[in-house]
């Protein structure tokens, strides 16, 4: 029985607050690991430091769909580089495709997409996708250029309907704060219908923080509050819903 919680996106080299703090502050809500995005270059020599000098945050290399015009081959070839050398880095995320800011440069996110999956293929690292306004083509795209490695949607914003597509592929489905929102009918009906062995956690900590911490920078710590909602809304113990959701997350990451 799993008796801790596991943030499987958490921008902890973002947060304000010391590493240390960070850790301290898991401790006391029950969560003992995170897994630190990448969305940019600048970021991932510092989330390369930050992994390796803490036993329970984990990393990913990849480029932020809207930084998609900043892509080079020599980006690539530091992130494949980082990902053979460094152990602790889990994934190749968050990569994918955002329509919601600027749909002026569609195609070149599709080209970075299927470049960085592609990228993510040949490490044999899992996919970790950010999917807003695009869930046809993110589907489509993974698809055609992702035979085999794991799949996971961060911060999941799609219907019922859609997860349920995503789930017969295998695929995994990751929720946070933005299930304990009073409006956010959607997302909740996608937390009581997803099978659960397909169900992670995530905060995406600084962003969308949880009820009660709404309107605050959000931290690791806060995941808690998704597991509980969660549990609520499936009319299930919060204990047995922490053990799978840490289960399948320490089996998709390899942690």
């Amino acid at each position: 029985m799993k008796d801790y919680l596991i943030d499987t996106h958490a921008h902890v080299d973002m947060l304000e607050t010391p590493t240390e703090t960070v850790l301290s502050e898991m401790n006391a809500f029950g969560v003992k690991k995170a897994i630190i995005p990448s969305v940019e270059e600048q970021f991932l020599d510092k989330i390369s430091d930050i992994i390796t000098k803490n036993e329970n945050l984990f990393g990913m290399v990849g480029i932020f769909p809207s930084e998609a015009k900043t892509y080079t081959d020599e980006i690539e070839h530091k992130m494949e580089s980082a990902a053979k050398t460094n152990k602790k880095i889990v994934a190749v995320g968050e990569i994918g495709l955002d329509y919601y800011w600027d749909k002026s440069f569609n195609d070149i996110q599709k080209e970075v997409f299927s470049k960085q999956i592609k990228m993510a293929n040949n490490l044999n690292l899992p996919i970790v996708v950010h999917d807003r306004d695009a869930h046809k083509d993110c589907f489509d795209i993974l698809k055609e250029n992702n035979p085999k490695n794991g799949v996971l949607f961060h911060c999941f914003s799609g219907s019922v309907e859609f997860m349920k597509e995503c789930v017969k592929e295998g695929w995994y489905i990751a929720i946070g704060g933005v299930v304990t929102f009073k409006n956010a009918v959607k997302i909740k009906e996608v937390a009581r219908e997803v099978p659960l062995d397909k169900l992670v956690l995530e905060t995406d900590s600084p962003y969308l923080t949880p009820v009660p911490y709404r309107g605050k920078p959000n931290k690791p710590a806060y995941v808690k509050f998704v597991a509980e909602e969660i549990s609520k809304l499936r009319e299930m113990p919060t204990a047995e819903l922490i053990d799978i959701t840490t289960q399948n997350a320490e089996s998709f990451f390899g942690i």
